[in-house]
């Protein structure tokens, strides 16, 4: 059999994914891309990959699309990299300009502004344009709530408005994949996880970012029950926007 293609996010989130498939033997039958979020659903929609670590937001768009893994990029609460930052609170904000980089937070955004907190608001992609609030997400947000007068959270404003954790990416697939694979894959995905001491070791120090709170709190791996009933959830308000 050929070599599996997969497209994972290249943040700091997914590194202890990253981590585990990188120290086992899956490495020899997969061929692995490291991409925004963005990429990774347009190559799982066009067939070039056949696992992406996607947006969930994307998975109505992924032909075939199943769930592979039992694991996701997901958060029970704040996940403090994913953000709507604000010049002013949140019952003022009239303009919001959205995140190139991934289709679940613009739509999260969409989502608390219009169901939660009942705004009518105008959203731009026009990285010139000067408005209330941004949507950023990732790497790009770490050490940067002191530069804006309001950080909204938006793990922590979901779970404020339904009560459920949330997934912002999960391991999909666009065709059968053999079920040896998957528990393999699933073995590499929870190695890394055991090993994000370890992993921290080789990352990077920030003074401005607490990267080891990040991955060991802020950040919650499994996808439960409760996970996918959010995801069951939030993909249906996405269809009411």
């Amino acid at each position: 059999m050929s070599n599996i293609k997969i497209s994972a996010v290249s943040y700091t989130n997914t590194k202890p994914f990253i981590y585990g498939i990188e120290h086992s033997g899956i490495l020899n039958k997969i061929d692995l891309s490291l991409d925004i979020p963005s990429d990774c659903a347009a190559k799982l929609i066009n067939n070039q990959v056949d696992i992406g670590l996607i947006p969930v937001a994307a998975i109505p768009h992924v032909p075939n699309a199943n769930i592979v893994a039992n694991y996701c990029i997901g958060s029970v609460g704040a996940v403090n990299s994913v953000f709507i930052f604000s010049d002013v609170e949140v019952s003022k904000i009239k303009t919001v300009r959205l995140d190139s980089h991934s289709r679940t937070s613009n739509n999260l955004a969409r989502v608390l502004l219009k169901f939660y907190w009942k705004l009518d608001v105008e959203f731009t992609t026009d990285t010139d344009a000067k408005t209330d609030a941004i949507v950023l997400i990732g790497d790009r947000t770490f050490g940067k709530k002191t530069d804006y007068a309001f950080a909204y959270d938006m793990g922590q404003e979901w779970m404020s408005f339904t009560g459920l954790p949330f997934v912002y990416a999960a391991w999909v697939a666009n065709k059968t994949i053999p079920q040896s694979f998957i528990d393999e894959f699933n073995d590499a995905l929870a190695f890394g996880l055991g090993h994000r001491a370890e992993l921290l070791k080789d990352l990077p120090v920030r003074h401005d970012f607490d990267l080891d709170d990040y991955l060991f709190h802020k950040l919650d791996f499994n996808l439960t029950e409760a996970k996918r009933e959010a995801l069951d959830l939030f993909l249906s308000y996405i269809a009411r926007l």
